[in-house]
């Protein structure tokens, strides 16, 4: 057997896991442009100024860090179990507080310009998303941090916990497509089509997105990517493997 393919297979994900640092931040910072430069920046006095912290809190917890959280099963593979999960979680909850700074300025500035709430296609599915999160985040701070729950049905809820988190994932991108069309409907509509600089950039921002969660998708389903069990795992491994009826668990 070739000894070296490990190695290549490390170098390979870590080349891509470079990739998607680059993607996230590249969309956080372009994001900050576009509010910044061409929407004029940001306060927190319930004018349009604060509307704009609303996509960049989004795109930075809700899309950045909870990617981030997710991949830390796979980049730290070596570390004790038990710091993975507190990172894990810390991460996630990190995107969590951000996310809510962003509804509650998206809130703030519909109550100061009377502008009905919760009446779009994004805004339900934006709220459908934080609650699901927020749900994920404290079911998985109490079956897997400290865990309440029985090693059997921490094993039977796993699966559909890393099934879960890569769905919210794909929510918040495609909930951010909706959000940049809608942004730019109602701020540019009369240019948008002459290909106006805010127009282009805020495209740019949606496809920077969704490569950012193909490559996270990528990366968090491929079999030779994912943490190797450990002494830590074994016992929720032979309930899992009972489950399953002899196949090895799927860890996050």
């Amino acid at each position: 057997m070739d000894e070296s393919a490990p190695r290549r297979v490390r170098a390979t994900f870590l080349w891509l896991v470079g990739a998607s640092q680059v993607l996230g931040l590249a969309a956080v910072i372009i994001t900050g442009v576009w509010m910044g430069h061409y929407r004029g920046g940001f306060a927190w006095d319930g004018s349009g100024l604060e509307f704009n912290l609303h996509p960049l809190c989004m795109v930075l917890g809700l899309i950045f860090l909870h990617g981030d959280a997710i991949l830390v099963y796979r980049v730290f593979q070596n570390e004790p179990k038990r710091n993975v999960k507190l990172l894990h979680g810390v991460i996630h909850l990190l995107a969590l507080i951000i996310s809510i700074i962003g509804f509650v300025a998206v809130f703030d500035f519909h109550r100061a310009a009377k502008i009905p709430d919760m009446y779009s296609l994004h805004s339900w599915c934006g709220m459908a998303t934080l609650v699901l999160y927020c749900l994920q985040w404290v079911i998985g701070l109490l079956f897997f941090l400290f865990p309440v729950a029985s090693s059997w049905l921490r094993a039977s809820y796993l699966p559909i916990h890393v099934f879960s988190g890569l769905v919210l994932l794909i929510l918040a991108i495609g909930n951010s497509l909706l959000g940049i069309t809608e942004k730019l409907l109602f701020s540019i509509m009369p240019t948008y089509s002459m290909l106006a600089p805010e127009g282009v950039l805020a495209n740019v921002l949606g496809i920077l997105l969704v490569c950012f969660g193909v490559l996270l998708g990528y990366l968090v389903t491929r079999e030779e990517y994912r943490r190797p069990p450990n002494p830590e795992e074994e016992a929720l491994s032979v309930h899992f493997k009972t489950l399953t009826e002899g196949g090895s668990p799927n860890t996050p």
